[in-house]
C-alpha cells in the first residue's frame, strides 16, 4: 500500500513538473540568433541598451523616421527576437512613426531570466526610454500576440495616446481551458497574462485587431476583449494566420492603423497638451 502511495505521489509530481515545463515552453520561445537588422528593409536604426528597475540589461532598436507624427513602443510576440520583426518595422515606418522595439529578458541580446512580472518590468523600462527619447511626440503602445497582453498591463499603468492590441488572448487560463477542457487548469497555470482583467483599467483610445482565420488564438478572444474595453475603441478584423495576418491584409491593415492614428492618437494628444497648458 505504501509503495502504491509513493508511486501516485511521484506520478503527480512528475505530471506537475511536466505541465510547468509545457507552460513555459508554450509561453516563451526566445532565440539568441539574429536574422539581420532593420537595414535589411532599408531602415536606419539605433542599437539601444537600457536597464529595468530590477537591474536587468535589455536590448532594443530605435527606428526613427524623418517627420514623425508619433512614437510607437513595439511589444513583440513570444517567438524569436526583435530581428524577426523587420517587416513590421517597415510597415510602421511608412506611417511616419518612430518605432522602439525591444527584447524581453532572455530574448536576443537581453539578459535575465524570464518571468511574467519580468516581462511587465521590461515593457515599463522600454516605455520610459522611448518617452525620454521622444519627449514631444504622442506615444502609441503596440503589442502583438503575447506582446498584446504585456502591452495591456503597461497601458493600464501609464499615460499614452493609444493602445493597439493585435492577436492577443484573454488570459493563459482561458486558453488553457480551451485546449485542455478536462484538466484542472486553474490549479496548473502559474503565469496568467490576464489582459481581459486589466483592459478595463486602460484610459486611452484602443484599437483591437484580430483575424477570423487565426489558428492559434481564436477570434472570439479579440471580440471579448473589445467588448470589455472602455471607450473610445475600435475593432478591426483582418484575414490571414496568427503570424502573418498583418502581411496578408497589409493594404487595409495600414489604412486602418493610419485612420486610428489620425482620428484618435493625434487628436487625443492635442487635447492632452491643451489641458496641460490650461487653455
Amino acid at each position: 500500500m505504501l509503495r502504491l502511495v509513493i508511486q501516485i505521489v511521484v506520478a503527480c509530481v512528475f505530471l506537475y513538473l511536466f505541465f510547468r515545463w509545457c507552460e513555459r515552453a508554450n509561453l516563451w520561445a526566445p532565440s539568441k540568433t539574429f536574422y539581420g537588422t532593420p537595414r535589411v528593409v532599408d531602415l536606419d536604426y539605433e542599437d539601444v541598451y537600457f536597464e529595468t528597475e530590477d537591474g536587468i540589461r535589455l536590448n532594443g532598436w530605435h527606428v526613427p523616421c524623418e517627420n514623425p507624427a508619433a512614437a510607437m513602443l513595439f511589444c513583440h510576440g513570444n517567438g524569436g527576437n526583435i530581428s524577426y520583426r523587420t517587416e513590421s518595422l517597415r510597415q510602421y515606418h511608412s506611417l511616419n512613426l518612430n518605432v522602439f522595439i525591444f527584447d524581453y529578458r532572455g530574448y536576443g541580446k537581453s539578459r535575465g531570466r524570464l518571468t511574467e512580472e519580468g516581462t511587465y518590468r521590461d515593457a515599463a523600462a522600454a516605455y520610459r526610454w522611448l518617452v525620454e527619447k521622444n519627449p514631444d511626440l504622442p506615444v502609441i503602445i503596440f503589442g502583438r500576440s503575447l506582446g498584446a497582453n504585456i502591452a495591456v498591463d503597461l497601458a493600464a499603468r501609464v499615460e499614452a495616446a493609444g493602445l493597439i492590441y493585435e492577436s492577443g488572448f484573454n488570459s493563459t487560463l482561458a486558453i488553457g481551458r480551451e485546449i485542455f477542457p478536462y484538466l484542472p487548469v486553474r490549479w496548473i497555470v502559474k503565469y496568467h497574462y490576464d489582459a481581459l482583467g486589466k483592459i478595463q483599467n486602460v484610459r486611452m483610445p484602443i484599437l483591437v485587431i484580430h483575424s477570423r482565420d487565426d489558428e492559434i488564438v481564436p477570434f472570439h478572444h479579440g471580440k471579448k476583449l473589445f467588448d470589455a474595453a472602455p471607450p473610445p475603441k475600435r475593432f478591426f478584423e483582418i484575414h490571414g494566420g496568427h503570424n502573418d495576418g498583418f502581411i496578408a491584409s497589409e493594404e487595409i491593415y495600414l489604412k486602418e492603423l493610419q485612420l486610428f492614428i489620425d482620428e484618435f492618437v493625434l487628436q487625443t494628444d492635442s487635447i492632452v497638451k491643451t489641458k496641460a497648458k490650461g487653455e
